[in-house]
């Protein structure tokens, strides 16, 4: 979770929110599933000792409305410019993608950039660089480019501030980390966000989709700084980025007074961020003023807490009131938090001791409070996950643990493909793992070792990921059938595939009878570490249904006619 590749031991929680309660009202819909799928665990199978609770398990046969979700839109990762461009073998070169990360990164459908401030305003207030950027000479026009034509979706999350503002506070409260403003400046004031408001205008004019910005607006340092230089060159609508955050974290109740923003007064800093505070702060300030269309995802929410958003949501209310069609003009297209799966408890303060399975967490009544919210809401936003987790170190508080006969890392892979699993079930539009490579490989402390890729190579995670996305990565969740094992059924046109799990952390096994209807023989499917493509096997129906063995870790099943 931390932001910086050296920023291994910042402060973070060791805890996980509580179950939010949530009674979902929402009607049942009945279908021929119903009949379909019989539940059979064995008899002998080891007692669950990990009780799921209830307001954490899915609805049966409930189909959500709006959009379905492809699954391939619960495989995004966190990452770096670095990890698109700096290449060992050749580290001065940051023209160039390195081909060998590149090839890991086309593993995810979306990466979240951890894209700071400074880099693209190092220098003196004003001075804008994109491409390259003064700080780190890193080619974001590059990495961008080559992201829309391998079709991986990009969200930009424009965060920290810049050494020319850092310098404006006191040195003893000097952090990168501070709210965007101005030392001294009011946090209550959208006024007093305009320097990352205009920050925000220029990125969206120069990667968004609006090829009619005012060039006089657009401003981009086109000096050389030695010889050989290539310098910036202004650009509009260049149709990259769809998608920019404000912040990160903004709700961090463990930094200092200058790093944590209330609701209310995150709100004015979205307001101005999101389209200079409706007009008021002028022709170059906030991303609707440079492009209408691009959407802005308020700043991941460390604490998961609704009530948050919800604050966020009543400033809008008194400071930019309601529009036309009776909707109260917000200041955020997409809901976003983050939550990492283990055995503390905010509330109590109770101290995680280890990572624990997605299913067996707070996530499911969690996710069901932001969905209920963001449905509320007559634009009906997206919720987004874009951190979550686990660490292979076993100091770490957020570890995956060795479970049986699977490896630390094999554990890890059930957990965050189930993490996916688990998301799509209840709502949740997008989900971003934090995050490509370990911050500190061999470290010790929390979210040093979370990365899904080793050196060049994956890890099972990874390869659990790639392997899912290949065999039903378009297919889109319909509904869960049974919850013990967990049992959801997917389509794409025609074709079915059903996912069977079981929800512990145990070992346990258990079978399952499946109703395949008229199929004749199915396909079965295991992720496979170190492999490409799951492991498949076919057997032959008895009048359409099977019995199949279900584990912790994830089986796929599809019916063959023929």
């Amino acid at each position: 979770m931390p932001i910086f590749i050296h920023m291994i031991f910042r402060l973070k929680t060791t805890l996980i929110i509580s179950a939010i309660v949530f009674l979902c009202n929402c009607n049942h819909e009945t279908s021929d599933a119903d009949g379909i799928a019989v539940r059979n665990i064995t008899a002998g199978v080891k007692p669950d000792t990990n009780h799921i609770d209830p307001t954490n398990e899915p609805q049966l046969n409930y189909t959500r409305q709006g959009s379905p979700v492809p699954l391939k839109n619960m495989f995004g990762i966190n990452a770096y410019e670095w990890n698109f461009e700096e290449n060992p073998g050749s580290p001065n070169d940051r023209k160039h993608i390195y081909e060998d990360n590149m090839a890991l990164i086309k593993t995810f459908s979306a990466v979240r950039h951890y894209l700071n401030w400074d880099r693209m305003e190092s220098g003196n207030k004003g001075d804008y660089t994109f491409n390259p950027v003064f700080s780190g000479n890193w080619t974001y026009d590059v990495i961008y480019e080559r992201c829309k034509q391998d079709g991986i979706l990009v969200l930009a999350d424009l965060k920290n501030i810049p050494d020319w503002m850092i310098n404006t506070y006191p040195a003893s409260s000097r952090d990168n980390d501070n709210a965007p403003v101005p030392y001294g400046k009011s946090l209550e004031d959208p006024a007093s966000y305009i320097d990352q408001a205009k920050m925000a205008f220029q990125f969206a004019a120069r990667y968004g989709y609006n090829k009619s910005v005012d060039k006089s607006q657009v401003k981009v340092v086109t000096k050389k700084r030695w010889n050989d230089d290539i310098p910036n060159q202004p650009n509009i609508g260049m149709g990259l980025i769809k998608y920019i955050e404000c912040g990160n974290e903004r709700d961090r109740w463990w930094g200092g007074d200058e790093t944590h923003q209330t609701a209310e007064e995150y709100a004015a800093n979205m307001s101005a961020f999101y389209d200079g505070n409706m007009g008021k702060l002028g022709p170059n300030a906030g991303v609707k003023t440079a492009d209408p269309n691009m959407q802005v995802v308020m700043g991941g929410l460390a604490s998961a807490d609704i009530k948050y958003v919800q604050g966020m949501i009543n400033w809008c209310k008194i400071h930019r009131g309601y529009k036309k069609d009776g909707s109260i003009n917000l200041c955020f297209d997409v809901i976003n938090y983050h939550l990492y799966s283990n055995n503390g408890d905010v509330r109590t303060h109770k101290r995680a001791t280890t990572g624990i399975a997605p299913e067996l967490s707070n996530d499911g009544s969690i996710a069901n409070d932001f969905v209920k919210l963001a449905n509320s809401l007559p634009q009906h936003p997206e919720v987004w996950l874009t951190e979550t987790g686990y660490d292979i170190n076993q100091e770490s508080y957020q570890k995956a643990e060795s479970i049986g006969s699977k490896t630390v890392l094999q554990d890890q892979a059930d957990w965050i493909l189930r993490t996916s699993l688990l998301y799509i079930r209840y709502g949740v539009k997008r989900v971003f793992f934090y995050q490509l490579f370990d911050d500190h490989a061999g470290g010790t402390t929390q979210y040093a070792t979370s990365g899904l890729n080793e050196g060049i190579k994956r890890r099972p995670a990874a390869d659990y990921i790639l392997q899912t996305t290949k065999l039903m990565g378009d297919y889109n969740y319909i509904k869960t059938i049974s919850k013990d094992p967990l049992v959801d059924q997917y389509t794409l046109g025609n074709k079915t595939m059903y996912v069977l799990t079981i929800p512990d952390e145990t070992g346990r096994k258990g079978t399952y009878t499946l109703d395949l209807g008229k199929a004749k023989t199915a396909n079965i499917y295991h992720p496979k570490a170190g492999a490409d493509a799951m492991d498949k096997s076919q057997v032959s129906t008895v009048n359409g249904k099977i019995k199949i063995e279900v584990t912790e870790t994830p089986v796929f099943v599809e019916g063959v006619l023929k």
